[in-house]
């Protein structure tokens, strides 16, 4: 028994010093990264026609016997080898004339970002610096694509998620916006500005509207004579408010600021979808894209996936991803903040999309 009594002592004042020089560790590293300015993360590029052929090639080793691969085997040869001639021909060009041509004739190539959306737009980050690689090399010539799946959120973080996909048709870029899930609300604001969007035959769309709900405990505050005090200056800094007793005038003032944002949003789509007749589709319902179709909230019935494997054999398809870098700190101390707002997120996201069913 005085054994394990006293393996006992000595676990647990093993374990305290090795947490202990972990906490110094972190706060070693922490301290000496404040002063250093690092990237805030990297772009990670994907050839997604190596992925088709990879797929398509594993398949045919499986289905094909081996005078069918042969034949396959030489017609690619040739193909190749065209394509290695060619390549030569064009690097003994010398004129600038000819060079600016070879540009405007390359061959298309597709940029592929995902946005995944929560109620902050969070992805905002990944989506800018994405973009702004893509528009360092992009061309009219080429197209990007965005796949976009949220149910909305802040206005403001939508907005600005809405305005980032503005800077690539501003270059007369072709943008197309493919939904296979769900784009309402802050999603549909996104959507709207590509040239084109492409959507899923059940995929959610629409949501023109604006909502706000927030409790008010003032009653609780009162039966248990609890005073709830807070000082403004301005008549409106405040309308309505979770603790203190809300004015029918504070409340009139909330629902015309929602009203306003309201209006904003259908100058919005109008302004990028002229095509559709706003009045019938900014009732804050959704649509299921065969309807969303029928009311020209989208331009294609197909999903994400067959809309690039079409274009794989013409153009050059590229996936795009900005992955953010983290400090030990942020990997350490965050994680359990981010379990925490996924969480609650995830359960706000499920009452929104309950709602339409």
């Amino acid at each position: 028994m005085e054994f394990l009594t006293n393996y006992g002592l000595f676990f647990a004042k093993t374990l305290t010093f090795v947490v202990a020089v972990f906490i110094i560790v972190s706060l070693i590293l922490s301290a000496g990264g404040r002063g250093k300015k690092s990237e805030k993360g990297q772009i990670h590029v994907s050839k997604l026609n190596e992925k088709f052929k990879s797929m398509r090639e594993a398949l045919q080793h499986s289905v094909l016997d081996e005078d069918q691969l042969k034949v396959l085997e030489k017609d690619e040869k040739k193909r190749v080898k065209a394509e290695k001639a060619e390549h030569k021909k064009l690097a003994k060009v010398k004129t600038k004339t000819d060079i600016e041509a070879i540009k405007e004739e390359h061959k298309k190539r597709v940029f592929v970002i995902d946005f995944h959306g929560d109620i902050k737009a969070s992805a905002n980050e990944s989506l800018r610096e994405s973009i702004t690689a893509i528009l360092t090399l992009a061309t009219p010539a080429d197209e990007v694509v965005v796949k976009v799946e949220s149910g909305g959120g802040m206005v403001h973080s939508y907005g600005l998620a809405s305005s980032q996909l503005a800077r690539i048709t501003s270059k007369e870029i072709p943008l197309t916006v493919c939904v296979d899930k769900v784009a309402a609300s802050g999603g549909y604001m996104m959507a709207c500005v590509a040239n084109k969007i492409v959507a899923a035959p059940f995929a959610i769309l629409g949501s023109i509207g604006v909502v706000a709900q927030l409790p008010n405990f003032h009653r609780l505050l009162k039966k248990n004579d609890i005073d709830y005090e807070m000082f403004t200056a301005g008549e409106f800094k405040r309308t309505v408010t979770m603790f203190g007793e809300n004015t029918t005038k504070g409340r009139e003032k909330f629902v015309e600021d929602l009203e306003d944002t309201h209006v904003l949003f259908k100058e919005f789509v109008t302004e990028h979808r002229p095509q559709v007749d706003i009045a019938a589709v900014a009732t804050g319902e959704v649509w299921f894209g065969r309807r969303a179709k029928d009311v020209n909230l989208i331009d294609l019935l197909q999903t994400s996936d067959e809309y690039l494997l079409d274009q794989a054999e013409s153009a050059d398809i590229f996936e795009i991803e900005f992955t953010v870098k983290k400090s030990l700190p942020e990997k350490l101390g965050i994680a359990a903040q981010v379990a925490i707002e996924r969480a609650l997120l995830s359960v706000w996201e499920k009452s929104q999309l309950n709602r339409w069913f």
